[in-house]
């Protein structure tokens, strides 16, 4: 299965200590209201370190219940224990998901020979779809691209969300795997560039404020229409600045609220946002035309 388009990277909003499930659905609604591709539960963005096991479970299960095979659900099922990887995956599967979203091993610090080891150990345990996420700026550790290669023909790794920055990474990616490989942007100031070069699409921090931005940047740039793609990209470049002044989530769940779509409510150890940079935020937001 080849993963394609705009997915958003779903926040998930708490009430009172407790996931709103309520507001998560409502959200999840407007998204595909929206036109995004396909939805991402339980990745950094969801605060997924945070989340009890029961938790997230259930968020997963909520996001694909109400998604209701509109678009697709790539769940976040990633661990740094090979064994727990492997649990949730197993779980990402059984609540019907379209695929697993896996991390690599953070604060363990594997070798390359580690990393293709773990990832291959989770591809043989479970029979479903899995989507490598490198994100060497949360876990202190770069999966190269000669490992994606390897890793690229493990039965069942169809893809890798690849969070970098680095374009010239991507470009060794995309040349060293096969076409059928999926290539996600993981960082929302390069996703065009990715795609130009052949990647297949986003998981997005910015696209749970401007969804359909996000979706139309994606379809104008399949379409070869590289003039409204750029447009769109320069459009939502300020909103993505926006969405990194702080540690993710923190400036992207303060938007929502802004925008009326949840509580600002998070988990220790994030907290709010200080007032200078959330009057930033809220600027921003304004001249986007997010905000009234």
């Amino acid at each position: 299965m080849q993963f394609s388009g705009a997915f958003t990277a779903l926040v998930t909003p708490f009430k009172n200590g407790s996931v709103d499930e309520k507001a998560y659905r409502d959200f999840i609604e407007w998204q595909i209201d929206q036109g995004i591709h396909g939805l991402v539960p339980c990745g950094t963005t969801g605060e997924s370190a945070t989340l009890t096991h029961e938790e997230h479970e259930r968020v997963i299960e909520i996001c694909i219940d109400q998604a209701k095979g509109r678009v697709p659900v790539l769940a976040g099922a990633g661990s740094n224990s090979t064994m727990e990887a492997i649990s949730l995956t197993r779980f990402a599967k059984k609540a019907g998901a379209d695929g697993a979203l896996l991390i690599t091993p953070y604060y363990n610090k594997p070798t390359q020979e580690g990393l293709f080891l773990h990832f291959k150990a989770v591809a043989e345990a479970v029979d479903f779809p899995i989507v490598l996420y490198n994100v060497p700026g949360r876990t202190g550790c770069n999966m190269l691209p000669p490992t994606v290669a390897r890793l690229a023909q493990v039965p069942h790794i169809n893809g890798i969300k690849e969070a970098t920055g680095n374009i010239t990474q991507v470009s060794d990616v995309l040349e060293q795997c096969p076409a059928s490989f999926s290539v996600l942007s993981g960082d929302d100031f390069t996703a065009l560039s990715l795609m130009q070069l052949g990647g297949t699409g986003v998981i997005s921090v910015t696209s749970n404020v401007a969804p359909a931005k996000m979706a139309a940047m994606y379809e104008a740039q399949k379409a070869g229409d590289m003039v409204t793609a750029r447009k769109l990209h320069f459009e939502l470049a300020p909103i993505s600045r926006a969405m990194f002044m702080e540690t993710n989530p923190i400036p992207v769940k303060t938007a929502l609220s802004l925008m009326g779509k949840m509580n600002l409510e998070f988990r220790l150890p994030l907290c709010p946002m200080q007032a200078a940079n959330a009057e930033k935020l809220q600027a921003t937001l304004r001249s986007s035309g997010i905000l009234a």
